[in-house]
């Protein structure tokens, strides 16, 4: 391979995030188990995340507007003021959770970092984002910080271009299949999948992936073996 940038996904790849999801939404549909059944709750709260994410995009302030959607929906515009101020609080002690590094990852970008030029290039909400970044103290590693509102094969073209590569020279590291690896496949790029043992139900991915430029490593430390 002639990798010249070495990209990383942030969240599930950097540091822990769903898991802090997983949380909020099992107490949202504890909350509301009142009006439906928790797994009915969770497949409705999905479906209005989904519908939303065009409006809000990705992040902890989109899913908090989600929650409260959800909740006046299924209540039937009964849900009490009380809990729309809980679901706001899920929300906000999202925002405020510590950041909690993957194992090694301090180690692979030290390593790597003499070799290559690293960026990190993750979507979610800018400020959220940013913040993640300064308290998880990575920031000196990477050459270029790219916040995106999306990850598709337009947002991976115009970042290549802003590296002034061609996309042969281009490698992306994350856990999720269908945002990480393959609009970057699809471009001509190289991706590697390292899966997080939680994934966002929207990012999952049925079909396997069979393509010269991917491969799959169960750790990041794995990554200075095949680098």
């Amino acid at each position: 391979m002639s990798i010249k940038v070495i990209a990383f996904d942030a969240d599930d790849t950097l540091w822990h995030n769903e898991a802090f999801f997983r949380e909020a939404e099992d107490k949202f549909c504890a909350l509301l188990e009142d009006y439906l059944p928790q797994h009915t709750i969770a497949r409705e709260l999905l479906k209005t995340e989904i519908d939303n994410l065009g409006l809000y995009g990705y992040g902890i302030k989109g899913f908090m507007l989600s929650m409260i959607e959800t909740a006046i929906r299924i209540s039937d515009k009964t849900i009490p003021a009380v809990a729309i101020e809980r679901i706001m609080e899920y929300g906000q002690d999202l925002l405020r959770k510590p950041v909690q590094l993957i194992d090694d990852v301090e180690e692979v970008l030290m390593a790597l970092k003499p070799k290559y030029k690293l960026v990190m290039a993750t979507k979610g909400d800018l400020l959220d984002q940013e913040r993640k970044l300064i308290k998880s103290g990575l920031g000196h590693y990477f050459h270029h910080i790219e916040i995106m509102s999306d990850k598709k094969e337009a947002d991976f073209k115009k970042l290549i271009r802003h590296l002034d590569i061609d996309a042969n020279d281009f490698l992306m590291i994350g856990n999720s299949l269908k945002s990480d690896v393959l609009p970057v496949l699809n471009i001509g790029g190289h991706g590697i999948h390292i899966p997080y043992h939680i994934t966002w139900q929207h990012e999952t991915m049925d079909t396997a992936i069979d393509h010269v430029n991917f491969r799959q490593v169960e750790k990041l430390k794995a990554l200075l073996d095949y680098l």
